[in-house]
């Protein structure tokens, strides 16, 4: 499985329903939502700030996590932004990598 960071900022009415329903709630519904698209909460923490949700997750793929921000963001409860987020052996088969490249001349 991928592993991925939610970056998640409440609108105003995403804020209301907070108010309302407490963290733990909201915690447990964005569980709901992961593992419906075959995913699991690594880590959920709400912060101060720009960003009031930092969720990372696993799911099976791109389509999958992209799927889990979709409803929350077509609902203007949230808009959420999402990283790909790499292991380190993943990094070191990427840095073995070859790739063409030519830098620019001055």
């Amino acid at each position: 499985m991928a592993k991925y960071l939610f970056q998640v900022s409440y609108t105003a009415d995403g804020i209301k329903t907070l108010l309302r329903d407490g963290g733990s709630k909201r915690r447990r519904v964005a569980e709901k939502l992961i593992k419906s698209v075959g995913g699991k909460i690594e880590a959920y923490y709400y912060a101060f700030g720009e960003t009031d949700i930092f969720i990372i997750f696993d799911a099976p793929d791109n389509a999958s996590a992209a799927a889990a921000s979709l409803v929350p963001s077509a609902l203007g409860v949230a808009r959420i932004r999402t990283t790909v987020l790499l292991t380190p052996a993943e990094m070191d088969r990427a840095a073995r990598k070859r790739v063409a490249y030519s830098p620019p001349t001055h």
